[in-house]
């Protein structure tokens, strides 16, 4: 039996590290028959909310249901999966411009390495991305899933009759 001071789960402090330091993020929207879609984004996370700047269907699918979901994850081999699953409600938003400029920064920081300049983009390019663009704000609900199954770790003993078990054990986190 699980000691229920043990977990995979992360703390608040831990999942909001977690987010606000991950590459990529997937934002899942609502059609209006229902069907989820869902999208990367690259995003930035300020007083545990995040914020995307992106254009396309998701803003009048946002704009009509404002029900949405949001994942960040890592890891390959399944020893190293980490993820954090948020719910719930995103909206178009106008910044201050203050607040945006926090924003910007932020997202400077993670993306200016992986961005391609708008002067090596096509001129109609630039101009669609720069005229199509807008604010969305997601608002987490309380609802959060997260795992790291790093905090498993895996044991091997041997018996006296040369089998081999191998066990998992929970590593508790500290109190």
């Amino acid at each position: 039996m699980t000691d229920r001071k043990t977990s995979f789960r992360l703390t608040d402090d831990q999942i909001w590290e977690f987010v606000a330091n991950a590459h990529t993020g997937i934002m899942t929207t609502l059609r209006s028959d229902g069907m989820p879609i869902s999208m990367p984004l690259w995003f930035a996370c300020i007083d545990r909310t995040i914020y995307v700047h992106t254009r396309g269907k998701k803003l009048q699918r946002i704009t009509r249901d404002s029900r949405a979901s949001f994942l960040v994850e890592s890891g390959e081999m399944w020893a190293e999966l980490k993820a954090v699953h948020l719910t719930g409600h995103a909206e178009l938003v106008e910044l201050a411009p203050k607040f945006e400029a926090r924003i910007v920064a932020e997202t400077g920081r993670k993306y200016d390495a992986f961005r391609t300049a708008p002067a090596q983009m096509p001129e109609r390019t630039a101009a669609l991305y720069a005229a199509l663009m807008r604010w969305v704000r997601f608002t987490p609900d309380a609802r959060i899933l997260s795992w790291d199954n790093a905090k498993l770790t895996t044991t091997t003993t041997t018996t006296t009759t040369t089998t081999t078990t191998t066990t998992m054990t929970m590593t508790p986190e500290p109190t």
